[in-house]
């Protein structure tokens, strides 16, 4: 009999410590929403950031405590002093100032340090935005005494246009043999200019013309019906400019060897150009600043005139 009472209440001694057991792991035990904030995933990425923040941290101090040799800060030279010597003596004569138009074409055929006859170049920067179609300014502008360069002209057209084209001046004037030079990736021209009905023949040369600038295009008068005065207005002196990403105009008005006369016509022809193609959307100020160069020469600061 004690022995079955002894037997009965170590069973429910079992029992008792089992359920213990069972409520301290429940207790334990952390309980997860399926998602959100208290979701298991969300709750392992917020103690993975935390460790990674507080590694950082020690890195940081770790990096401000440590006794470190630090170099002395390398000297760097003026822009000035590190062009070569007969720039920075052609440099020497340009003063801060605005120069009239005249002057600036004249003090940069003096500044020219090279030996032979450099591109004086005018550089605009404008007040456009070349994302907007009517202020992507791109025109063509014929130079009244050249700009100094050999033009090679090619024609790309009909047989009787390619004949007209010949007398013209024409470096090169084919129909179909033409398309056999691009072909074998033949370029000997510096200007192309073709029909409108032979256009869609050139299209599979695009990535070959395009990036070279030799695309025919209708704004640049370079896709005519008119071969024959294409050609000789390019053998003229017909340039073309535009506005590039920056808003600046770049554009070669003649060599440092022409007459002053004629580099000051060739100037003035161009910006009465330009001044003409002015954006009705433009409000204030259209030209920002005028700069007169040459290839390797310093730059001339020009009087803003053209507004």
């Amino acid at each position: 009999m004690a022995e079955d009472k002894s037997a009965e209440v170590k069973e429910q001694i079992e029992e008792v410590a089992a359920g213990a057991a069972v409520e301290e792991a429940l207790e334990n035990t952390e309980t997860y929403a399926k998602s959100g904030k208290k979701s298991k995933k969300h709750i392992e990425e917020v103690k993975a950031e935390e460790e990674r923040q507080a590694r950082k941290a020690e890195a940081k101090a770790a990096e401000a405590t440590a006794d470190k040799h630090k170099g002395a800060a390398p000297i760097t030279r003026p822009k000035i002093e590190r062009r070569g010597k007969k720039y920075q003596a052609a440099a020497k004569l340009v003063e801060n100032k605005l120069y009239n138009l005249k002057d600036a074409l004249d003090l940069a055929v003096k500044t020219n340090p090279t030996k032979f006859a450099a591109t004086v170049e005018a550089h605009i920067r404008l007040n456009v935005d070349p994302r907007q179609a009517d202020q992507n300014i791109r025109a063509t502008v014929v130079l009244p005494n050249g700009n100094g360069k050999t033009v090679r002209v090619a024609v790309f057209a009909p047989l009787d246009e390619t004949k007209k084209a010949l007398t013209a001046g024409a470096d090169i004037a084919e129909d179909e043999e033409f398309l056999k030079r691009l072909e074998k990736g033949e370029i000997d021209f510096d200007v192309l200019i073709s029909t409108p009905a032979y256009m869609p023949k050139l299209g599979k040369f695009a990535r070959l013309l395009g990036p070279k600038g030799l695309m025919p295009n209708p704004k640049a008068g370079t896709v005519t019906t008119d071969v024959e005065k294409a050609v000789k207005e390019a053998k003229a002196g017909k340039v073309e400019y535009r506005v590039d990403k920056q808003a600046i105009i770049h554009i070669g008005l003649g060599k440092t060897d022409f007459d002053q006369a004629k580099l000051l016509e060739n100037a003035e022809t161009f910006f009465e150009s330009l001044k003409s193609h002015r954006p009705a959307s433009i409000k204030g100020n259209f030209v920002k600043s005028v700069y007169i160069t040459t290839s390797m020469g310093p730059s001339i600061a020009v009087e803003n005139i053209y507004n």
